[in-house]
């Protein structure tokens, strides 16, 4: 008996030395494997130049204009995501194991897959994040998820080979860490692209394209956190504790389905009070206006075919390089460093005039939810007096929805199912109740103007451009 008392301790040892601690205000700390002899670890990757870039490369691209204190980086992001991954899987596995058996690696080997999959899933990340798949890698039908797959496959592959355990413990003599799988898991290819790969795998893709994801269960806490929101209360742990698998895929307990609509409602929050304030979409309108000619001036490349030239190519780099243009003999360089400066001391040119949120119930698939921006301007263009036809103003139209529109009409490997422990049942059918409580789709839709001097007409036309929806609750604005 003593002995297995010092065997256990000394194990115990021997797992904290091939260990180390992250500091988070989140989590407050976090595991990571790190310093094993003859192995690699989850501290090389990221000390790799790939995942360091991250650090320069904000997390909310225009956002921490408008919230001074969320100046947090894909970087830190991407440790909470690899943490959250660590943690549910824990959870996870044994349900796992219950349907796939010998099939299934062992536990640390789909512990530090997901954990691995967390950590890496930004990495292909351009400056200003989302607005660079939006404004410039649509060009090239591509987008950060794509581009992280290449860096993980040609940039970072032989390391993730080498890693032999997760913190949780050694893989099994065989196991090898596959990195196909983790580019897999960041994004699921098209149907007849890329190998085919294990079942088990599908079923742990849903952890990163469901209702609820390691990556959105950390951007919601973090960024809510950093920018200083309160969102109220989000009891993660508890929505994972009643998270499993069965046959039929990804299972949530009706135990956790409260826990799931403080989730879904935080998120939402953050959406129409942080990623889409009034002011963030204005910067936003005010950068496209310049982004897509500067992006062709320092990125006159397909990232996924010149990885070595992406790696420089972060928010600091271009910051750097705009501000050096205002001194710039090229004229088009000269006009863009000049718009840029704007943007970066926070001359902004349009100011919200009038907004109107709009949200609808559930509706069926496939059919027309809004009115497109330029569709409501031309409405809104012809509700104008005549002598105010040609007057600048730009219409936004922020979407967002906060769960996927029919979440019970899915595919196998598809969404989420509720299991009643009363009557043993699984089915969709008490989303939708959770569903009545929480709007089917929001859209925020704002008029901007250079000026407040034609604020009255505009709102007027404004609301009566949209007065056919039967929608309410509009107001006028000012920044």
């Amino acid at each position: 008996m003593a002995h297995d008392r010092r065997s256990r301790g000394y194990e115990r040892a021997e797992g904290i030395q091939g260990t180390g601690l992250i500091a988070d205000p989140i989590y407050h700390y976090m595991v990571m494997t790190d310093r094993i002899e003859g192995e690699r670890t989850e501290r090389d990757v990221i000390d790799t130049p790939w995942v360091q870039r991250l650090r320069r490369i904000f997390q909310l691209q225009s956002a921490r204009w408008v919230f001074p204190t969320a100046e947090h980086t894909r970087f830190q992001h991407s440790l909470g995501t690899m943490h959250v991954a660590g943690t549910f899987s824990e959870q996870l596995y044994p349900s796992l194991f219950k349907i796939f058996k010998a099939d299934l690696p062992s536990f640390p080997y789909v512990d530090e897959l997901l954990r691995l999959a967390g950590l890496l899933h930004d990495t292909g990340h351009g400056p200003f994040c989302h607005f660079f798949d939006q404004q410039y890698l649509l060009r090239f039908r591509s987008n950060h998820e794509e581009i992280g797959q290449h860096i993980i496959r040609e940039k970072i592959s032989p390391l993730l080979r080498g890693i032999r355990r997760s913190p949780h413990g050694r893989f099994e003599k065989a196991e090898v860490l596959d990195p196909e799988q983790i580019a897999f898991l960041i994004k699921r290819p098209q149907k007849r692209e890329g190998r085919k790969q294990p079942r088990w795998l599908n079923f742990l893709q849903q952890l990163f394209r469901g209702i609820f994801t390691f990556d959105n269960i950390d951007y919601v806490l973090r960024d809510a956190y950093m920018t200083g929101v309160s969102i109220g209360p989000v009891d993660w742990r508890r929505l994972f504790y009643y998270t499993s698998f069965r046959k039929e895929g990804l299972i949530l307990d009706k135990r956790g389905m409260d826990a799931l609509a403080m989730f879904l409602n935080a998120r939402l929050y953050l959406y129409s009070n942080v990623y889409y304030h009034r002011t963030t979409r204005s910067i936003d309108l005010q950068l496209q206006e310049i982004f897509k000619d500067t992006m062709e001036i320092l990125c006159p490349f397909h990232p996924a075919e010149e990885l070595d030239r992406y790696l420089s190519l972060t928010d600091w780099f271009v910051m750097e390089k705009v501000s050096e243009w205002k001194r710039s003999l090229s004229p088009r360089e000269r006009r863009l460093g000049e718009k840029w400066a704007e943007v970066l001391l926070r001359k902004l040119k349009w100011s919200s005039v009038f907004e109107e949120k709009l949200t609808l119930g559930e509706m069926e698939m496939g059919r027309p939810i809004f009115l497109t921006p330029e569709e409501v301007k031309q409405r809104i263009k012809a509700l104008l007096p005549h002598h105010l036809k040609e007057i600048e103003f730009h219409v936004d139209m922020a979407h967002h929805d906060p769960r996927p529109l029919n979440p019970w009409h899915a595919s196998e490997e598809g969404t989420l199912l509720i299991f009643d422990p009363a009557s043993k049942r699984m089915s969709r059918e008490p989303l939708r109740t959770l569903f009545q409580y929480i709007p089917a789709k929001v859209a925020i839709c704002r008029v901007y103007a250079p000026t407040h001097r034609f604020d009255r007409e505009l709102s007027r036309a404004a609301r009566r451009a949209l007065a056919s929806g039967g929608y309410a609750e509009s107001f006028d604005t000012n920044l």
